[in-house]
């Protein structure tokens, strides 16, 4: 294999498994060489099987050990006749292993071409995070602009601009001022006005940049990223025609974005939203206490190609009765219909349309939340002006 050309072992590397490819640069420093190179991380990127990332975490010590956080990259197995999760051991990060991540809360912000954000959630850091499972990198984004004490909702979604190809981690502030008992507010919707300001990070810049106010109060931690745009679901006014708000990574500008119809049920305790990129399309999923929905977006910013695909209702099953009391983000569909979902940052389930079931997966104790994800070999060295860590 010695003698065949740069561009023909480019080729045969980048269609090995990704596990296979991590001990191939153990075999030589051609073979490293190789498969350090950004060209070789756009090929194996480009043939990368899409997976999941699930972050599997404990807030209680077990036995002496520290708290668990890892990062855990699932594969997916989507036969015509059969399906499986497939997680080996060894292609797990133990976040542990950095000390700056013990004993802290950590929430998955998105993942884009194998790089994940991470948002540590903590009044004294609150600090965010690049981090590559595959290569053990990570990075530390410097101390936002709009941080303080007080309780605050931070937003943010991690994506690329198509343009220019840049990545950016778009964030915002929103916390509630409270005025002195001497000053009333102008504003005849509430007398204590939302801070509510909007920074980027260019990564390799080494500073945010303020975007000013937003208009739009967003519910949430993270919205997802699809062509180019992060999207919200926003707190809906008498104003608003729309119910997701939509941020360009190419214009770094706001706009409100189409949204299905609106749906509510009569008597219903509560209602949750969300928004997830499932099979390459926008879905809307809403959670009431007597059955869950999931609206898919069939074509990119057309308000009429917004189809109702899932409907699963309490009534099917008292096993589901513990389901309708909080939000859940599918994260995977297979070619059979079934649905891989995440509930409240909490369970791994498996929705099968055609035994109209939905369980629990033994894959995962509880505490999980996760994402698609597609292994990449894309360097955080890459990005000048950043100081990178390694595992």
């Amino acid at each position: 294999m010695e003698d065949l050309p740069v561009h023909v072992m480019v080729d045969i590397l980048s269609r090995l498994p990704v596990k296979t490819i991590i001990h191939c640069k153990c075999v030589c420093k051609k073979w490293l060489h190789l498969v350090s190179d950004s060209y070789f991380a756009d090929i194996q990127l480009s043939r990368s099987p899409v997976g999941l990332m699930i972050y599997h975490y404990s807030e209680k010590e077990l036995m002496g050990r520290p708290k668990l956080r890892v990062l855990k990259w699932v594969e997916v197995k989507d036969d015509v006749n059969h399906h499986h999760l497939h997680h080996d051991p060894l292609m797990s990060l133990d976040l542990n292993l950095a000390p700056i991540f013990q004993d802290s809360q950590i929430l998955l912000m998105g993942s884009v071409n194998g790089l994940i954000c991470l948002w540590q959630v903590c009044v004294k850091s609150d600090n965010i995070y690049i981090c590559n499972p595959i290569t053990r990198e990570y990075m530390i984004l410097p101390r936002q602009q709009y941080h303080g004490k007080g309780y605050a909702i931070n937003v943010h979604c991690f994506g690329v601009s198509l343009l220019s190809h840049e990545y950016k981690v778009i964030r915002i502030f929103q916390r509630v001022l409270i005025l002195p008992r001497n000053i009333t507010s102008s504003s005849s919707s509430s007398s204590q006005p939302s801070l509510l300001e909007a920074e980027v990070y260019t990564l390799g810049t080494g500073q945010w940049r303020s975007l000013g106010h937003v208009v739009y109060k967003i519910n949430g931690f993270h919205g997802p990223y699809l062509n180019g745009h992060a999207h919200w679901s926003i707190v809906v006014d008498q104003d608003s025609l729309e119910e997701i708000y939509a941020f360009d990574f190419d214009k770094e500008t706001f706009k409100l974005f189409p949204s299905p119809p609106v749906e509510t049920i009569q008597g219903s305790r509560f209602h949750f939203r969300t928004l997830a990129v499932v099979k390459g399309c926008l879905c809307q999923s809403d959670t009431f206490d007597s059955q869950f929905t999931m609206w898919v977006m069939k074509e990119y910013g057309v308000k009429k190609s917004w189809e109702k695909e899932v409907i699963i209702k309490k009534s099917i099953s008292p096993s589901i009765d513990w389901l309708m009391s909080g939000p859940i983000y599918p994260i995977e569909r297979l070619n059979d219909g079934t649905i891989l979902m995440v509930y409240y940052q909490d369970k791994l389930l498996i929705y099968s349309p055609k035994g109209r079931t939905i369980a629990n997966s033994e894959l995962f104790d509880n505490c999980v939340s996760g994402m698609p994800y597609c292994p990449s070999f894309h360097k955080l060295q890459n990005f000048e002006s950043e100081r990178v860590y390694v595992f």
